[in-house]
């Protein structure tokens, strides 16, 4: 079985097409090949409908059938793959340091990076030369292209949205003085999957007047660079 049944009630998801959180479970659901009614939403002014599943207001929210409430994207990706995962990525061995490293320290210094000014005392150039320190301990584990592979799997899928964003704030410098060409090689590559296209179509605002999208990209077996 490839996702969930096709006459089974569809899972809400509400999402930001930029969030980097959002971004990753939208991919992990494409590779299980689960469709999802999805709600685009505005941050800045957020759907009563999503803050009544989960106050704390941030995206993704994942509102399954049975009525459970998925609202961590690391937890999304996990429940995507248990039902369906094609790739072997929940049998990796130990994807999470990787993770962890990014979820923490990497998006400390990248908050800090784009938005200098929100944050007292912070320094725009210290914080993105820390962030480059530890995108230069990734460096030699992507000899094969991806992290420790050849082919992109959990770890890369869940920190890549975020070195996205670290290259959007200064694609020059990233593109011409970062000085990690295998970083440089692996988010080019991450662009250009088509799976990650798939899940970046721009959806028009979702409002409670209107039913959402079906969501339902799929791992394309052309798509040989995932596989």
């Amino acid at each position: 079985m490839t996702g969930l049944q096709s006459d089974e009630p569809l899972p809400v998801l509400y999402s930001f097409r930029r969030c980097p959180y959002a971004m990753r479970a939208r991919m992990a659901l494409g590779i299980a090949g689960i469709a999802c009614e999805l709600r685009e939403v505005v941050l800045r002014d957020k759907p009563p409908e999503m803050l009544a599943l989960s106050a704390k207001g941030t995206v993704p929210v994942l509102h399954l059938p049975d009525g459970r409430v998925i609202d961590e994207s690391l937890d999304v990706m996990h429940w995507a793959l248990a039902h369906h995962d094609p790739l072997g990525w929940l049998g990796a061995t130990n994807p999470h340091g990787w993770v962890t490293l990014f979820d923490g320290e990497f998006k400390h210094h990248l908050d800090r990076y784009k938005y200098a000014s929100r944050y007292d005392g912070a320094e725009a150039t210290t914080h993105r030369e820390a962030a480059r320190g530890l995108l230069a301990q990734v460096e030699p584990h992507l000899e094969s292209g991806w992290i420790g592979r050849a082919h992109p799997g959990f770890a890369d899928i869940a920190v890549l949205p975020f070195v996205r964003q670290y290259r959007i704030a200064d694609p020059v410098w990233f593109d011409t003085e970062l000085g990690l060409p295998h970083v440089q090689k692996w988010l080019a590559a991450f662009l250009d999957l088509p799976l990650f296209n798939s899940v970046m179509e721009k959806y028009e605002r979702w409002t409670s007047d209107h039913a959402g999208v079906i969501f339902a990209p799929t791992l394309s077996g052309a798509d040989k660079r995932i596989q």
